[in-house]
């Protein structure tokens, strides 16, 4: 099986010793995104959703570099600081798919890094 490292300055360069993501034949896994604006290395704050839209965003770029769309997601991971942020990270999470929604689970855990409120993972493949 190939594997080829995915890596886009439209996104967030990692912060450790890990690639944005990597397709192993057609499945491509995308690491953790929190919300850093690209273009600055800042953090996105002020609200839960614009931080949750920069993530996706971030996810986007990935995608889009290995030839995929958010329609190629098969499986995401949410990861949240407080479960309270829920509904309104779901709301923005939703606005970035049609239909055929991937499969998911949301998480509350302690700490994320850089103490951000929301970090999400996504596996897409090749249609």
């Amino acid at each position: 099986m190939n594997k080829k490292i995915i890596f886009t300055t439209a996104a967030p360069a990692p912060i450790g010793p890990y690639s944005q993501a990597v397709m192993a034949g057609n499945t491509l896994y995308v690491s953790g995104q929190i919300p850093l604006d690209p273009n600055t290395g800042d953090l996105v704050s002020g609200n839960i959703a614009e931080e949750t839209r920069q993530v996706m965003l971030n996810i986007g770029a990935i995608l889009k570099e290995a030839g995929m769309g958010y329609q190629n997601i098969i499986k995401s991971s949410i990861f949240l600081k407080d479960m309270n942020n829920f509904g309104a990270v779901n709301a923005v999470y939703g606005e970035f798919f049609v239909d055929a929604y991937p499969a998911r689970e949301t998480v509350e855990v302690a700490r994320l890094p850089k103490d951000v409120n929301v970090e999400i993972s996504v596996i897409a493949i090749a249609l």
